[in-house]
């Protein structure tokens, strides 16, 4: 049964990676292949693996996968078991759970909710926020799974430009690092509700010079 399970797990797969040709779970360090380049090619794409797409499993793969699993709250091992090998081969669309514009409106309540919260670095309940805990907690909380990090999570989603961001729409700014360092969620008005370091969890305007001398760009999670 779990042979068959997986078989068609891998034929679900190959309409999206049709390089891949076989089912050697797990695949780690040392190993190598073009499944293994498929493997680099994705972790690129989620901007976790900046090395030559060689097919060998070495170091900087291992730890482009562990990063992965940590965004995504796998076991940390570095290791592509058949949980992580099925996160990292899904599409965008199929990840974020629930992906759809009638959550709208419940995000953006929920999202309400929070105001005031304080800002905690690294946090990711209501306890504190840091920007990208707040929008991957809100998100998580209607159907919708997030990377962990906005950098990462800009990897996700549709772009859009400034003119035609909808309520929903995840706006990212550079802040404290180079590209897309700080997000936000739009609710609609030229208003964006985040967690900031100043205020904690507040409604911001896109307009005030602060953040428009900082955008970086938007992503539409909501299909």
């Amino acid at each position: 049964m779990k042979k068959l399970l997986l078989l068609g797990f891998f034929i679900l797969a190959y309409s999206f990676y049709p390089a891949i040709t076989t089912a050697q779970i797990p695949y780690q360090q040392g190993d190598q292949g073009q499944d293994v380049v498929i493997i680099q090619q994705k972790l690129s794409k989620l901007g976790l693996f900046d090395g030559n797409f060689d097919g060998k499993f070495g170091p900087k793969t291992t730890n482009a996968v562990k990063i992965f699993q940590k965004n995504n709250n796998l076991v940390t091992d570095g290791i592509v078991g058949e949980e992580t090998f099925r996160a990292l081969l899904e599409p965008t669309s199929e990840i974020s759970r629930g992906n759809s514009r009638n959550n709208v409106s419940k995000i953006i309540n929920y999202s309400m909710k929070f105001i005031g919260v304080p800002y905690v670095f690294g946090g990711t309940s209501p306890n504190g926020f840091d920007c990208s805990g707040y929008v991957q907690y809100v998100f998580a909380k209607n159907g919708i799974i997030l990377p962990r990090t906005a950098d990462i999570q800009f990897t996700q989603g549709k772009l859009v430009s400034k003119n035609d961001l909808t309520p929903g729409d995840l706006v990212y700014f550079t802040t404290y690092a180079p590209g897309a360092s700080h997000v936000g969620i739009y609710i609609g008005d030229n208003k964006f509700i985040n967690a900031q370091s100043s205020k904690g969890v507040a409604i911001a305007n896109l307009s005030n010079y602060y953040w428009a001398s900082r955008y970086f760009g938007a992503k539409r999670i909501l299909i």
